[in-house]
C-alpha cells in the first residue's frame, strides 16, 4: 500500500521527484577478454542482435554500461515530474484539492495498481508476498503472484487482472500447477537455475552496444514460463515468476538486503522467508502520457534477459507476437527508441543512446495499455524498436515520445522506422513486465 495520502502536488513529488533507483544494486561485470562465437555480433545476425540489445536495455536496466568522469550527473526521475497545478495561477498549490484518482481511479492522479505489495517511493521498490511451492519431486519453489485471468481473485488479492493471459495457453507457453490441501502449489514442470553469473561485456568503440558477451544470470529450462494454470482450482492462469529455486528458507534469508544473486533473481533487493516477503527494484516508463512503475522478470531471448537482469524463459517464445489487440492475442506492445534526444539537462531526453551515456535513470520506454487506462492490459510485452530517421532529426522532429498513438503517428509518417532493413513493428521478443503503479 502507499504509505500515506497526500495532496495532488505532494503525491506527484513523493512518487516521482524523490525516487532514486538503486543503481549500485546491479553490477555488470565486464569480461573484456572473453569472446564466444555464440555472443559475438558478426555476420547476418548482427542486425537482429542489435535489436535484441536495444529491446533489452529499453526495459530499464538499472546500470549504465559505460561512464567517465566527464559524464554529467543523471537527470533522475524528476525529469518526468508534472509541473504543479499552481504554475501560472493566482493561488498556491495548497489551494488545490487531492488528485481526482482518489475519487475515481480512472481519472488523473497516482494509482497503485498492484495492491498486493507495499511501494517505497523513495527507494523505487515494491515488497510483495513471497510464496513457497514445490515441484512434484518435492524441490522447493519460491515465487510471487502479479497477474491473473481470475478477475474476482485479482480484486481480492490486489493483483492485476489480465484477460489476455488466457490466450497464452498454447504450445507449451503455460505450465500447470496443482493446488494441494494445504493451499500450496505443486508444479509439474519448469525449473530455473539462478547459479550463473550475469555477464555483460559492452561492445568496443564509441557505441557500447551491441555487447560482445551477454550471459543471463538465471536460466529456465525448456519448459519454464512464468505463467501457471491451476488445473484443479478453476483453470485460471496466474503470472507466477520463480524468484528462487531449490533452496531452504534459511539459505534465502537476506531480510536486510544484499542478497546472494546466485540464489535469487537479479532484481531482488531483499528476501525474508520468515516474514514471507520479497522486495524488488522497479522501473519507470510511460503509458498514454502518464509515468508508470513496472517490474521485469523474464524475457524470451537470452541476450534480452541479460540486459533486463531477468530470467531467460525459453517457453515464452511459444507465444504469438504481432497481433497486439486482435482477437486471441496474449500480448501488449512496448515501444523503445534507439536514438532519441540526448543530454542530461534536455527535457526531451529519451532512448538507448542517452541511457548508455549515463543520462537519467533509463530509456523511458512507452507502454501500451495498463489497467485503469485501457482494457487490453497484459504483462507480456511485445517489444517494438523505433529509430528516428536522419531526415526527421534534421527537421527537428525528434523528441520524447510518451504515448503509444503519438509513437505510432510518427511511425506512420515515416519519421520513426524499424532497424535498418526492416519495417517498424515487432522484433519477436517478449518480456514479462507486470505493471505496479500509475504515477499520474
Amino acid at each position: 500500500m502507499l504509505r500515506s495520502r497526500r495532496t495532488y502536488r505532494q503525491s506527484q513529488s513523493v512518487v516521482i521527484d524523490r525516487i532514486e533507483m538503486r543503481r549500485d544494486r546491479v553490477l555488470f561485470r565486464a569480461r573484456s577478454a572473453v569472446t564466444s562465437p555464440s555472443h559475438v555480433l558478426t555476420g547476418p545476425s548482427a542486425v537482429m542482435k542489435l535489436v535484441l540489445v536495444a529491446l533489452l536495455l529499453t526495459a530499464g536496466s538499472a546500470t549504465t554500461l559505460a561512464q567517465d568522469a566527464a559524464t554529467p550527473e543523471p537527470a533522475g526521475i524528476d525529469e518526468v515530474q508534472p509541473a504543479p497545478a499552481s504554475i501560472g495561477a493566482d493561488i498556491p498549490a495548497t489551494y488545490f484539492g487531492p488528485p481526482p484518482s482518489e475519487v475515481d481511479k480512472n481519472l488523473v492522479g497516482p494509482v497503485e495498481l498492484l495492491r498486493a505489495g507495499e511501494i517505497d517511493m523513495e527507494a523505487g521498490t515494491i515488497t510483495l508476498p513471497l510464496y513457497q511451492g514445490r515441484m512434484a519431486d518435492g524441490t522447493p519453489v519460491w515465487y510471487v503472484l502479479t497477474d491473473t485471468t481470475d478477475q474476482a481473485n485479482a480484486e481480492a488479492l490486489g493483483l492485476n487482472h489480465s484477460a489476455k493471459l488466457a490466450y497464452a495457453d498454447v504450445e507449451g507457453a503455460v505450465r500447470t500447477g496443482h493446488l494441494e490441501q494445504d493451499l500450496t502449489l505443486t508444479f509439474e514442470e519448469g525449473t530455473v537455475d539462478f547459479a550463473p553469473e550475469m555477464v555483460l561485456t559492452p561492445g568496443g568503440g564509441d557505441a557500447p552496444f551491441p555487447p560482445s558477451v551477454a550471459e543471463p544470470g538465471s536460466i529456465g529450462d525448456d519448459a519454464y514460463s512464468p505463467l501457471v494454470k491451476i488445473e484443479n482450482a478453476g483453470g485460471h492462469i496466474y503470472n507466477a515468476p520463480i524468484i528462487a529455486f531449490g533452496n531452504t528458507a534459511e539459505e534465502l534469508t537476506f531480510c536486510d538486503g544484499d542478497p546472494d544473486h546466485s540464489l535469487v533473481h537479479d532484481r531482488v533487493v531483499s528476501i525474508c522467508p520468515e516474514e514471507q516477503t520479497v522486495t524488488f527494484q522497479m522501473v519507470v516508463g510511460f503509458s498514454f502520457a502518464r509515468p508508470v512503475f513496472y517490474m521485469s522478470f523474464e524475457a524470451s531471448d537470452p541476450m534480452v534477459a541479460t540486459l533486463e537482469m531477468a530470467t531467460f524463459a525459453p517457453a515464452m517464445s511459444n507465444i504469438q507476437v504481432g497481433f497486439d489487440d486482435g482477437a486471441f492475442s496474449a500480448v501488449e506492445r512496448l515501444f523503445v527508441t534507439a536514438n532519441g534526444p540526448t543530454g542530461a539537462d534536455n527535457p526531451q531526453r529519451q532512448g538507448l543512446n542517452s541511457t548508455l551515456l549515463g543520462e537519467g535513470t533509463g530509456p523511458l520506454n512507452v507502454f501500451g495499455g495498463v489497467p485503469t487506462i485501457a482494457l487490453d492490459y497484459s504483462p507480456l510485452w511485445d517489444l517494438n524498436l523505433g529509430i528516428w530517421t536522419q531526415e526527421a532529426i534534421d527537421a527537428g522532429y525528434r523528441s520524447r515520445m510518451i504515448d503509444e498513438f503519438q509513437y505510432l503517428g510518427m511511425a506512420e509518417q515515416g519519421h520513426i522506422t524499424g532497424v535498418p532493413g526492416a519495417p517498424f513493428g515487432s522484433t519477436g521478443i517478449i518480456i514479462n513486465c507486470p505493471i505496479v503503479a500509475r504515477l499520474l
